[in-house]
């Protein structure tokens, strides 16, 4: 329930209603050059998220649960999930796009396809994201 209420408030308020893997993208990149992206706050879900897509030097089954399409800027969540991209802003803009697939499969796409099994972890963190993203655009 808090992740559905987070994530609508979040699309609404930072994205006006409008939310897209570009639209992630241009809000985080903005949060940086106005100065008021710190990374701090999204880093244990960033570090969450990177251990459960990206073990031992390979993308886990997890990975391919997201359902990136091309329009996700899949090559850069791949690159932060790696660790090979460290730009701030590029890792809190693709946590923030897992978060988006989180939401879509789980409304629109894939749905229960695993009964919701294993997905407190996920909600928890996305949370977290959520709620630090909320903080850093400010306005609510």
């Amino acid at each position: 329930m808090h992740f559905s209420l987070l994530w609508s408030f979040f699309e609404a308020k930072a994205l006006h209603t409008n939310a897209s893997a570009n639209s992630i993208l241009a809000l985080v990149h903005k949060w940086a050059s106005d100065g008021r992206l710190n990374i701090t706050p999204f880093t244990p879900s960033l570090s969450y998220f990177r251990n459960r897509y990206f073990n031992q030097g390979i993308f886990t089954s997890h990975f391919d649960g997201l359902n990136l399409r091309s329009n996700d800027s899949p090559e850069l969540v791949r690159a932060v999930l790696k660790g090979e991209n460290i730009n701030p802003a590029d890792n809190v803009a693709a946590l923030l796009i897992v978060v988006f697939r989180l939401r879509n499969n789980l409304f629109h796409g894939v749905k229960w396809a695993y009964d919701i099994h294993g997905q407190l972890d996920n909600f928890s963190n996305a949370n977290v994201a959520l709620i630090a993203a909320m903080e850093t655009h400010g306005n609510f």
